[in-house]
């Protein structure tokens, strides 16, 4: 059974959530060049501490709010409503790196790691995909020697987001050789600025800069930045990414949901091809927005049920990749239902942080379906682990 109601206690939650974004979520608009994006979202992330919304998921000892999951669906619902960017510069430190290191951290990094995530005092970004390896992440070549008390350091890792505004690396490294291939493999925290790196903007097709491909060359790691085990460390990215989708995606879908709701407005008040009629008198164009807007809520329905069945059950299971699948697909849809109403006018606005620029959301909307998973691997996922399909 799925419980999809909400209690009086956890909508006196949301009125609580709901005031107090209106009353302390940045006004000014989030600047286009990274420096200004960097200041940005720690700042914002220093009110939310002061304010004690930092790190809703986190447990208390932690200094988290410790939330429940139908607590967090809510405030992330709250947060998309408010206009508030789904994943920020904060995301890895808040999402990968910190649930991480509270699994499988020592007491000494935990001590010397987590404030800083909470106080928005530095950024974290992920140094797991190569060159040539596409969605195995368990064929990584990028090489660590144990050399006394560090790791020496040396390969490539790319498609790195927010790595030249970055302080701090979750990097998987490859320490040894094995038949198979997910042993010899370790978990490392790499300080971004050490000797040896160098990370490199990757311009992509939208016009943005949030990518980097990073390059080691004998970069010294202290052997106390392993976190978990040498050599055990795919145990540990697994963890990691068990915590890459779940609610922290919810605002992203609130936005999808109010992105539509402008379409509709739009297609009310533009001018269709012949010049007279409004775009929403096309049929086509109402057919697709009605179906939008159906599978907007078919998504918040999919999201509201997994919820539910993880809070039972006390564990996210496979059915996150079916709203992952979903969302990515149907937001790459609704930016280019966005593109076929518009027209040649989408020329012009090419940056997605630009207010209108259509152009910039529907090209970066198709690495929706690559980050986190690719489309195709999501739909291996549902077919063997929910479907039980055979291999």
């Amino acid at each position: 059974m799925v419980d999809l109601d909400f209690s009086p206690q956890q909508r006196e939650f949301r009125d609580e959530v709901r005031t107090w974004l209106e009353a302390n979520a940045p006004t000014e608009p989030r600047p286009h060049d990274y420096a200004g994006i960097r200041e940005y979202d720690l700042a914002w992330q220093r009110t939310q501490y002061d304010g004690g919304w930092a790190g809703i998921s986190w447990p208390a000892e932690y200094g988290g709010r410790g939330l429940s999951l139908l607590e967090q669906l809510i405030w992330y619902e709250e947060y998309g409503r408010a206009g508030l960017p789904g994943m920020d510069a904060t995301f890895v430190g808040l999402n990968h790196a910190g649930p991480t290191l509270m699994a499988m951290a020592t007491d000494a990094q935990k001590s010397a790691y987590l404030p800083p995530i909470l106080k928005g005092e530095v950024i974290w970004c992920q140094g797991f995909s190569e060159p040539g390896s596409g969605s195995d992440l368990a064929s990584l070549s990028t090489r660590a020697e144990i050399d006394g008390d560090d790791l020496v350091v040396s390969g490539q890792k790319i498609w790195t987001s927010f790595a030249h505004i970055a302080d701090l690396q979750e990097l998987l490294v490859r320490t040894s050789r094995s038949d198979k291939k997910h042993h010899g493999i370790t978990w490392a925290i790499c300080d971004i600025h050490a000797p040896g790196v160098e990370v490199r903007k990757i311009k992509t097709m939208d016009g943005e800069a949030e990518f980097a491909e990073v390059f080691y060359d004998e970069v010294r790691i202290p052997l106390t930045n392993v976190v978990g085990e040498v050599d055990d460390g795919w145990s540990v990215a697994m963890s990691t990414l068990s915590f890459e989708r779940g609610t922290a995606f919810t605002a992203s879908q609130v936005q999808l949901a109010s992105t539509i709701d402008r379409l509709i407005e739009m297609a009310r008040e533009r001018v269709g091809a012949d010049g007279r009629t409004p775009l929403i008198a096309d049929d086509e164009i109402a057919h697709r927005l009605t179906e939008a807007k159906a599978e907007v809520a078919a998504l918040r329905a999919m999201t509201y049920a997994s919820v539910s069945r993880a809070a039972r059950s006390g564990t996210p299971g496979a059915e996150g990749s079916i709203v992952k699948l979903y969302y990515s697909e149907l937001h790459k849809k609704v930016a280019r239902l966005a593109i076929d109403m518009l027209g040649p006018s989408t020329l012009e606005l090419v940056s997605r942080w630009a207010p209108g620029g259509w152009t910039g959301e529907y090209l970066s909307s198709f690495s929706l379906t690559i980050g986190g998973g690719t489309s195709e691997i999501q739909r291996n996922i549902i077919g063997d682990r929910v479907l039980g399909l055979p291999r």
